[in-house]
């Protein structure tokens, strides 16, 4: 009975881990797709020839490596000058402090064409993961990501 037990759970535990979601939780910020708005919280999931946006379960888009034209990178850095006054008013000196550091924002941005069906999209990426969408999707798509604060927009 207990090696039968053993076996059970040699076989249920790589079985159940195999079945965990391997996607990058990002916030959508705003684009071409439809069914999302700007704000919402939704999975990135970077496979070997597709980038997949899920959310809560179903498919918004399926976009094939091949179709990407350009992946853009940019930040929006900030003062927390209203956490450090909400906190000043407690604590002086740990307020003060608070207003010298600053919060960072990554923002990643996609494009494509897939014949002729054209789109593109904004999320928010974690600090923590930023990094590792970037290589994922230059690594599938073979294009370099360019840093959307060296471009030039034109009107």
């Amino acid at each position: 009975m207990i090696k039968l037990v053993a076996v059970l759970m040699c076989v249920m535990i790589p079985v159940s881990a195999w079945g965990l979601d391997s996607g990058f939780k990002i916030g959508y910020d705003g684009g071409s797709l439809q069914n999302v708005k700007a704000g919402d919280p939704v999975e990135l999931h970077i496979g070997a020839s597709a980038v997949r946006l899920v959310k809560d379960g179903k498919d918004l888009a399926l976009i094939p490596a091949s179709a990407v034209t350009e992946i853009t990178y940019g930040q929006d850095v900030h003062r927390r000058v209203g956490e450090a006054i909400a906190l000043g008013v407690v604590t002086w000196g740990v307020g003060g402090l608070l207003a010298l550091s600053k919060s960072k924002k990554h923002f990643i941005g996609l494009t494509w064409d897939d014949s002729g069906q054209k789109g593109g999209f904004a999320f928010r990426a974690d600090k923590r993961d930023y990094r590792g969408i970037l290589t994922g999707l230059e690594g599938i798509t073979g294009k370099k990501a360019v840093d959307s604060h060296a471009m030039t927009v034109k009107n």
